[in-house]
């Protein structure tokens, strides 16, 4: 088997579309029917809701949790509910491989919780790596993925997407059952 992958020279929000062509197209190759994409304030979402959902690929956007309201990244609740006018699954939840309890431990006592090191594991490819693989742990710990399927998860260096892998989901609890099958960009 002959796959693509497309390697940017820096990442960002101007792969975005780049990243999702090629997700679709491997989608609809492979028969892959949701994709879930990081999108902290509607832009990827939208994007993605624009090109692969006349294909009848469901969209799961990925949100910061809301512990960084304070920091500007989390999304407003208008732009939840716009998303989720459109048909986009919507999910907020606690990052899971970064800001949960684990970061309040390394906050006041120092030295890198299990769950940095392998957040920053994943850094060693990118940041879009990371939150990829981040955003299938999410989506799928909230019960809004077939687990039985393979999943197209989509993330990105700040805004957009620049990063799109396809895998077979697991929970955050069974890790180890993760399974990064290919990566699209």
């Amino acid at each position: 088997m002959e796959i693509t992958t497309l390697v940017f020279d820096e990442g960002g929000k101007h792969n975005t579309d780049a990243a999702l062509q090629i997700a679709k197209q491997r989608a609809l190759e492979l028969g892959i029917q949701q994709v879930v994409v990081a999108s902290s304030h509607g832009y990827t979402a939208k994007r993605a809701h624009e090109m692969l959902m006349p294909e009848g690929i469901q969209v799961i956007a990925v949100t910061i949790c809301h512990g960084f309201e304070s920091k500007g990244w989390a999304m407003p609740a208008g732009t939840k509910a716009e998303l989720r006018d459109m048909g986009i699954v919507v999910h907020s939840g606690t990052h899971a491989l970064g800001s949960a309890w684990g970061a309040a431990y390394t906050a006041r006592y120092g030295g890198p919780s299990l769950t940095e090191i392998v957040r920053d594991t994943f850094y060693r490819f990118c940041q879009g790596m990371k939150v990829a693989v981040e955003c299938v742990l999410m989506a799928a710990d909230a019960g809004l993925l077939d687990m039985e399927q393979e999943v197209i998860s989509l993330g990105g260096s700040g805004d957009g997407a620049d990063t799109a892998i396809v895998c077979k989901p697991a929970y955050p609890r069974t890790f180890h059952d993760l399974e990064i099958r290919e990566v699209l960009a």
